[in-house]
């Protein structure tokens, strides 16, 4: 698998999303992508318990610890590289979370507009 150039939304290298819990669809702490992402995981969320629940509801547990899959479960206030679907369909449900704009990936304008992201960003970008 071939990884995408590291770009983010604003036309910038893109930024680490999170190292602990490490995220990524290559598990490399960006939200990095390639042909293979399906799921197109390039939105840079900061977990809220609203949009865990959503998730949850919608039939991806994230807030589950899953140790066969060295997954300790997310919590309010972790950061996760997002499917941008999954993330535009919370944004029209109104429980989108926050988002890093310099860790998002420039493929999630794929699916999401940047207006749309710009107004979930948040100031003080936490890693």
């Amino acid at each position: 698998m071939e990884k995408d150039q590291s770009v983010n939304v604003l036309g910038e290298p893109l930024q680490a999303c999170s190292l602990s819990p490490v995220t990524g669809f290559f598990r490399d702490g960006a939200c990095n992508t390639c042909a293979e992402d399906d799921g197109n995981h390039t939105v840079c969320a900061v977990m809220t318990a609203e949009f865990l629940a959503l998730s949850k509801y919608l039939g991806n547990d994230l807030s589950t610890p899953r140790p066969e899959y060295l997954f300790q479960g997310l919590k309010p206030g972790d950061c996760w590289c997002l499917c941008a679907g999954r993330f535009l369909q919370a944004a029209e449900e109104g429980a989108a979370p926050k988002i890093k704009l310099a860790a998002t990936h420039r493929r999630a304008l794929d699916v999401v507009p940047l207006d749309i992201l710009m107004e979930h960003a948040v100031e003080d970008e936490p890693n």
